[in-house]
C-alpha cells in the first residue's frame, strides 16, 4: 500500500477563507508604484516654478505652523 501524502487545499493554508482578489486589486498599488517612482526619479531638467510667488509664500507659511 503506497503511503499517504497530506496536502493542503488552499482553503486549509488560509484558515479556512478563500482569498481571491480581482485583477485591478493588484493592478492599481502597482500602477500606483511605479507612477510616483517614475516621478521621484524623473528627468534632472525640472526647473523651479517662478510664475506665482504666492504659492512658495503659502507653502513657507505652513511649514512656519507646523514646526510651532
Amino acid at each position: 500500500m503506497p503511503a499517504r501524502t497530506h496536502t493542503r487545499s488552499r482553503t486549509a493554508a488560509t484558515g479556512g477563507v478563500d482569498v481571491r482578489l480581482p485583477w485591478w486589486a493588484v493592478a492599481l498599488p502597482v500602477l500606483g508604484f511605479v507612477t510616483l517612482f517614475l516621478l521621484i526619479t524623473g528627468p534632472g531638467e525640472a526647473h523651479a516654478a517662478g510664475a506665482d510667488p504666492s504659492v512658495g509664500r503659502f507653502l513657507e507659511q505652513i511649514q512656519r505652523t507646523l514646526s510651532r
